[in-house]
C-alpha cells in the first residue's frame, strides 16, 4: 500500500527542493480552493437554523447577507421602524404620503383601489406606456356623514386645462349595479371593474369622469373602480402555497424598501454619471424613493436587509401582537421608475441602467432582471404609523428561526 506519510517525504535531490515544503503548500492551496468555494449557508452553525439558508456574498452592494453574529440577537440585531407611508388611490398615478393607514390582507386602505382603462381594448393603463399620468393627483376626502364614507377627488396639472372631478370614496352595492361594468384584463388576469360615475354637483349636471380623463389621455379612457370578486396572487418560489389576493396592483398587495437601499442606489448613480447615458444633473439631483412606488419604507436596517426576511410585523402603539406580513419575493423592477414623479418626464438611463448594473442576479426566476424593494402580503388587519416599530420573524431559508428574537 502507498504510504503518505508527512515524515517519509524525501528530498527531491534533482531540483534540491524539499518535497515537504512542496506537499504543505500544495495542501494549503487545496484547502483555500474548497473554503473558498463552500457557500457561506454552510458556515453558520446548524444550531442557529432549522435549513440551510441561501446568502450570497454581496458584489457591488447588490445583496445583504447575514452576520451569524445576529441570530441570537432580539429582532436579529435589527433596530427598524416605519419612515414613510405611501398609498397609491389610482394605478400609476401620483402617490399620497401619509402619517397611518389601515391594512386588510389586500393591501393599505384604498391604494390602487381605481384604476385608468383603455375604453377599447378593456386593458389597464400605466404610466410605463403614458408617463404624464403621474401629474394626475387624488386625494382621499373622508367623511363620516356621507352614505360612501367620503369621496375620491381627482385633479390635474394646471395647463392641462382639465376639471377636477370627484367619485364616491366607497360606493355601495346598490350604486354599483348601476355603473357600467366589465372585465379588465391586467397581467393575464380577468379583473371585474365598475366605471366611476362623478358625484352631482348641487349646481348641475356635472361632467362625466370619463369624459375628462379621455381628454386628457388624447383617446377614449375610462376611470374603474375594484368589483368586490377575488383576484388571487400567483404562488412564488418562496411560498409555493401562497393564499392572497390584490386589487390593481401589479402582482402583490404590499410593497416595501428601505431608505437605505435608496442611498446606495444613488451612490452607485453617482459612480455612473457620463456613462450609459447617465446625465451631469444626477451628480446632485436626488433618485427619489418615490420612483419606485412603495408602500411602506422603512429606515435602520441596512441596504438591501428586506431581501433577507421572510416575515414581518409592524408593531403599532399599544398593539405587540399585529399580525404578520410575508415578505413573498423579490419586486422586479421594469422602466416605469424611469418617469420623474414631479415632471412626468422619462428619463432614459435612470434609474434602470443602474439597476441593471448592481441589482440583477438577485432573484433566481429572473436572473437577468434588476430587483429592488419586495412584495408583502399581510396575514390579518390593522393599523400602521410612522415610527413603528418592525419586528423581524422570520429570516430566509428559516435562518435562526429557533432563536428566541423577543428575549433580551
Amino acid at each position: 500500500m502507498l504510504d503518505l506519510s508527512f515524515d517519509r517525504l524525501p528530498l527531491d535531490r534533482t531540483t534540491g527542493t524539499d518535497t515537504r515544503l512542496t506537499f504543505l503548500v500544495g495542501a494549503a492551496v487545496l484547502f483555500f480552493v474548497l473554503y473558498r468555494s463552500i457557500p457561506l449557508s454552510l458556515l453558520i452553525s446548524k444550531a442557529t437554523m432549522q435549513r440551510t439558508p441561501t446568502l450570497t456574498v454581496p458584489v457591488q452592494g447588490r445583496e445583504m447577507t447575514i452576520d451569524p453574529s445576529r441570530l441570537h440577537k432580539p429582532n436579529f440585531g435589527y433596530d427598524v421602524t416605519v419612515s414613510k407611508l405611501l398609498i397609491h388611490p389610482i394605478k400609476s398615478c401620483r402617490g399620497l404620503s401619509v402619517t397611518n393607514a389601515r391594512y386588510t390582507p389586500e393591501g393599505l386602505e384604498n391604494d390602487r383601489l381605481w384604476s385608468i382603462v383603455d375604453a377599447v381594448t378593456k386593458s389597464v393603463i400605466t404610466a410605463r406606456e403614458v408617463s404624464k399620468m403621474v401629474l394626475i393627483t387624488p386625494q382621499i376626502e373622508t367623511d363620516d356623514n356621507s352614505p360612501y364614507g367620503g369621496v375620491l377627488r381627482v385633479s390635474f396639472p394646471e395647463d392641462s386645462s382639465c376639471d377636477s372631478f370627484d367619485v364616491p370614496l366607497h360606493p355601495s352595492e346598490e350604486m354599483l349595479k348601476t355603473w357600467q361594468s366589465f372585465d379588465v384584463a391586467m397581467w393575464g388576469s380577468s379583473i371585474d371593474s365598475h366605471v366611476c360615475e362623478a358625484i352631482p354637483l348641487s349646481s348641475g349636471p356635472s361632467k362625466l369622469p370619463s369624459a375628462i380623463l379621455s381628454s386628457y389621455f388624447e383617446k377614449p379612457v375610462h376611470l374603474v373602480f375594484k368589483g368586490r370578486r377575488p383576484r388571487n396572487c400567483a404562488p412564488t418560489a418562496a411560498f409555493p402555497e401562497l393564499k392572497a389576493t390584490a386589487v390593481y396592483q401589479d402582482g402583490y398587495p404590499l410593497l416595501v424598501l428601505s431608505e437605505e437601499s435608496m442611498n446606495v442606489l444613488e451612490d452607485e448613480l453617482r459612480n455612473q454619471v457620463g456613462k450609459q447615458g447617465v446625465d451631469e444633473h444626477w451628480r446632485t439631483d436626488r433618485l427619489m424613493i418615490e420612483r419606485f412606488r412603495p408602500n411602506i419604507v422603512f429606515k435602520g436596517a441596512g441596504p438591501f436587509a428586506e431581501d433577507m426576511w421572510e416575515e414581518i410585523a409592524i408593531e403599532s402603539g399599544p398593539v405587540l401582537d399585529a399580525p404578520g406580513i410575508l415578505i413573498v419575493s423579490k419586486c422586479v423592477r421594469c422602466l416605469l421608475p424611469n418617469v420623474s414623479p414631479d415632471t412626468g418626464v422619462r428619463d432614459k438611463a435612470v434609474p434602470y441602467k443602474v439597476l441593471m448594473k448592481v441589482r440583477t442576479g438577485i432573484d433566481p426566476a429572473n436572473k437577468m432582471k434588476p430587483c429592488v424593494g419586495c412584495n408583502g402580503v399581510p396575514l390579518g388587519e390593522g393599523v400602521i404609523r410612522l415610527g413603528d416599530k418592525v419586528v423581524i420573524r422570520r429570516m430566509v431559508g428559516s435562518v435562526g428561526n429557533d432563536v428566541d428574537t423577543n428575549s433580551s
